[in-house]
């Protein structure tokens, strides 16, 4: 069994001791506070139509989440009413959990050697930056990762993943992610 107390995530230790010097060697830092890192990384659910029909949808959505993160998620709230679609304010339209620390690692993890090698036709994710260091992606279907029984579930969901860096330019985030292997397709 795993002591709690001295288990460090994979990618966190191989920030800590290799990451870390490659990125000062290839940007030229002369503080060590300098060199980026992750700060967070914030997935999400969106739920939509279906949420508005049937309340048990988005109840599924944050479950399914729940598992996925390690950490509850939380309902996304509707902010306005729209009377077309019959979403009045204040329904449950999504669902949405910010991870930080150690289980920020484990999911990034598990997001890069498990579950995006499980995508179909997989060629690899769009470098997507903001300008600000910050990337996003999206997957299609949220069943990708192993701890989503597919024989209980009852609707696929699209997922947003935004991972939060401390980079302050896009080559800064891009060359960070590049070190934990994520697989840029250009």
């Amino acid at each position: 069994m795993l002591d709690a107390a001295t288990y460090t995530p994979r990618l966190k230790a191989a920030y800590k001791e290799n990451i870390r010097a490659a990125l000062k060697e290839e940007f030229g830092y002369k503080n060590d506070m300098q060199i980026p890192g992750l700060d967070k990384i914030v997935l999400n659910i969106g739920c939509g139509a279906e949420a508005v029909k049937d309340s048990k949808k988005a109840k599924s959505a944050i479950e399914d989440l729940t598992k996925i993160a390690g950490q509850q998620a939380v309902g996304t709230k509707a902010r306005k009413s729209h009377a077309p679609f019959r979403l009045r304010e204040g329904m449950i339209i999504g669902a949405k959990v910010t991870l930080r620390g150690d289980r920020m690692y484990e999911f990034l993890d598990r997001l890069i050697t498990i579950a995006m090698p499980r995508i179909r036709d997989f060629r690899g994710v769009k470098p997507s930056f903001d300008g600000r260091g910050n990337f996003a992606t999206g997957l299609k279907e949220h069943i990708v990762f192993p701890e989503i029984d597919f024989d209980k579930v009852d609707e696929t969901w699209g997922m947003d993943i935004v991972i939060t860096t401390t980079a302050n330019t896009d080559a800064e985030a891009k060359s960070l992610l590049k070190h934990f292997n994520m697989p840029f397709n250009a």
